[in-house]
């Protein structure tokens, strides 16, 4: 459910190092989810993760808003 001004959903991380964890981001200014997503890790590390076709609705507060979308893992990522 949306509780702030651009309005946060749930990422659900569908495969890779993460697979079925769920982190909660905010969308967009322009109200869409986030195409990708860098999850932090052991020390320089990070996960990138893109957005997938999976969407989930049902908040009743933003019903053309998705409240979950899926995330599909690329690669690691090091400083």
């Amino acid at each position: 459910m949306a509780n702030s001004a651009t309005g946060t959903y749930t990422a659900k991380l569908t495969d890779g190092p993460l697979e079925g964890k769920t982190v909660t981001t905010e969308f967009l200014e322009s109200g869409d989810p986030r195409p990708r997503l860098e999850i932090p890790a052991d020390g320089s590390k990070r996960y990138l993760y893109l957005r997938g076709a999976g969407l989930e609705f049902g908040a009743a507060d933003f019903p053309d808003r998705p409240t979950a979308v899926d995330y599909r893992y690329i690669e690691a990522l090091f400083d």
